[in-house]
């Protein structure tokens, strides 16, 4: 028998994931602040709840993808709080400070409930090719009882050691595509600037094995296109990752002077109106230095 799923948090991870197990013969109970997320989980047949509370009540695992710490310690508190929940296991997805989310792990080991700390690198559009990393971290045992449920998801789900070690390989991940999200604009406005097709510098490029990225090739696509909508992931999001990032460097010491030299740039696409569009918009940010281009986000 396969276990029941509960997903807190229906946005863009949260609400591919409840569909991918729907779509995988999972029963899926979910909660979402916004009423349309629900109804998304409800069209797709997935079951929505009014509350994380009646989400750890209903399913056996429960999934977080949350995008604030606020929500997770609201989800953790009213989990936390169920008596005898029939939740055992919470996976938590999101990427958020590591000092919150080891306080939630706490809170929810107090209450009898193991925590797994699964963050993971890809977006929604990723999950479709089977291209998303999941690095699993936390109690082993615990682990390799959800780890069907991870690979309903991709084949990419290493164990990565003691609960946070997931959080910190999101870290080196995200500080990373930071960097190749505004590499590639870069690279495609260079290119603009010297009369060349933008789709030609993506076909020739993106698959290289020598140069070629998969944020070259998702993301480029998007630059070569100027179309940033719908969102991979949204540039106000993304400020909390660059945020968590760059806390979590100077926490440890670690000179980011690329990344750093990025944030401006991610910052500036805020400031003409992009909060909602793809962070391939950034590519906009540069036309514009550039003289170029004027910033927009066609849907």
């Amino acid at each position: 028998m396969k276990p029941t799923i509960g997903v807190v948090g229906l946005g863009i991870m949260g609400g591919a994931m409840a569909e991918t197990l729907l779509a995988n013969g999972y029963e899926v109970f979910g909660y979402d602040l916004l009423p349309a997320a629900r109804r998304r989980l409800k069209k797709a047949g997935g079951r929505p709840l009014a509350s994380s509370t009646a989400v750890a009540r209903s399913a056996e695992v429960v999934i977080t993808s949350l995008a604030t710490v606020a929500a997770l310690e609201d989800a953790v508190e009213k989990i936390a709080a169920v008596k005898r929940p029939k939740s055992r296991i919470v996976i938590e997805t999101s990427t958020l400070p590591l000092a919150d989310k080891e306080r939630a792990m706490q809170k929810l080991k107090r209450a009898g409930i193991a925590t797994l700390d699964c963050p993971i690198s890809g977006t929604a559009v990723r999950l479709k090719e089977g291209a998303w990393t999941i690095f699993a971290s936390g109690n082993q045992a615990a682990f390799k009882r959800v780890r069907p449920i991870l690979n309903v998801f991709t084949g990419k789900v290493p164990y990565v050691g003691a609960y946070g070690n997931g959080t910190r390989m999101k870290f080196a991940a995200n500080h990373l595509v930071a960097i190749l999200n505004v590499a590639t604009a870069e690279s495609i406005t260079l290119g603009r600037k010297m009369g060349l097709d933008p789709r030609q510098l993506l076909d020739l490029f993106g698959p290289s094995p020598i140069i070629g990225t998969g944020v070259y090739r998702l993301r480029g696509a998007m630059m070569a296109a100027r179309k940033y909508m719908p969102p991979t992931m949204k540039i106000e999001v993304w400020q909390k990752d660059m945020q968590v990032i760059g806390d979590m460097a100077k926490a440890v010491d670690c000179p980011t002077p690329i990344f750093t030299a990025c944030v401006p740039i991610y910052n500036a696409a805020m400031a003409l109106g992009l909060a909602q569009a793809d962070t391939a918009s950034v590519c906009e940010v540069l036309g514009m230095m550039a003289g170029i281009g004027r910033a927009r986000a066609k849907r």
